[in-house]
């Protein structure tokens, strides 16, 4: 099985950033794809940004320009930079990892004021 660790997020201000991280271990040979979900309080969870093991990136519409994914394949890591944070971005972000199945993170907050 695939476990993944998340870190970062937090409190952030608008027009700020904040970076998350999202560490896989465990059986990661048959991972193709890792990415980020975000669920606000009261709304479904939607995709943020995906990142292929080819490196085929897709963002959401509403943080195209914004934020960031990377992929550090040598430490099983994939990052989301978050630049010109917005409140809107206030959500839990849940990091997930694709192949046979799809494994989640636990979740970590993130909180942007205004």
């Amino acid at each position: 099985q695939v476990q993944l660790v998340e870190s970062g997020g937090g409190l952030g201000q608008a027009g700020g950033s904040l970076r998350l991280s999202c560490a896989a271990s465990g059986s990661i040979a048959g991972i193709y794809g890792m990415g980020w979900y975000r669920q606000a309080p009261g709304k479904q969870r939607k995709l943020v940004a995906h990142i292929t093991s080819g490196g085929t990136i897709t963002y959401a519409d509403s943080v195209k320009g914004r934020f960031t994914i990377s992929r550090d394949n040598a430490k099983n890591t994939v990052y989301l930079e978050m630049n010109n944070l917005k409140p809107e971005d206030t959500a839990v972000y849940y990091c997930y990892a694709v192949g046979t199945t799809t494994r989640w993170g636990q979740g970590t907050q993130v909180t942007v004021s205004s």
